[in-house]
């Protein structure tokens, strides 16, 4: 197991992250977080703690700068910038492409709530390189246009007890022109901090993520 702290070079800037790479690691899951959130997010590194354990790398990024960071705090003007988001999650990618340990890796995405959007937007700038995209409580909506270009397969994960969510994902996954799932997480609200409700979270994510491996390995033999 390798575990670094890292700083990707962004648009002039650097963002800070954490990555944790298996022996042998079969994909790497770079995460999004949600508005007001960071790669310290106690609820997506629960999850990327449950996706190493089929394999699978895990990169945590933060997707501002620290300046942006301060601003964002007190105006809020970066945290639904989703174009601006999901353009630096496509650049994360293409640095996970010139690292030793990924290069060549599958990338599965995981967003959560706004992180969700700029995972989808990221897919569509990345069509190449991006496996599958998990999103957990997310607003799909809020990625546009981009959801008719995702060509990657599509997992959404919503809360049972997240009725506005649970809506906006429907009308959503109408959108995509690629395979999708709605799984429905009974009795949870949107942060899932109901009891066992975030590992249920993590086994459909980690469930998926290796089927959509399986369906590529059978694909390249």
């Amino acid at each position: 197991m390798i575990s670094q702290s890292v700083m990707v070079p962004v648009d002039g800037e650097a963002l800070a992250g954490d990555v944790v790479l298996p022996t042998s690691a079969r994909a790497v899951v770079l995460f999004a977080h949600g508005s007001g959130s960071s790669r310290h997010s106690p609820r997506n590194r629960m999850v990327a703690e449950q996706l190493r354990t089929a394999g699978l790398g895990t990169v945590l990024m933060d997707l501002l700068t620290e300046g942006e960071e301060r601003e964002d705090e007190w105006t809020a003007e970066y945290r639904f910038d989703i174009p601006l988001l999901g353009s630096r999650l496509a650049a994360v990618i293409d640095w996970l492409e010139e690292q030793p340990g990924t290069k060549g890796l599958p990338v599965a995405l995981f967003g959560a709530s706004t992180g969700a959007a700029a995972a989808l937007v990221a897919a569509a700038e990345r069509p190449e390189r991006v496996l599958t995209v998990v999103s957990r409580g997310g607003r799909p909506d809020l990625a546009g246009d981009a959801l008719h270009r995702v060509r990657a397969p599509v997992l959404l994960i919503v809360g049972g007890q997240d009725p506005e969510v649970m809506r906006l994902n429907r009308e959503a996954a109408q959108l995509l022109p690629v395979p999708h799932s709605l799984r429905v997480v009974p009795g949870a609200t949107h942060l899932f901090e109901e009891p066992g409700a975030l590992e249920q979270v993590a086994d459909t994510a980690r469930e998926w993520c290796e089927e959509r491996l399986a369906s590529l390995t059978a694909t390249d033999g």
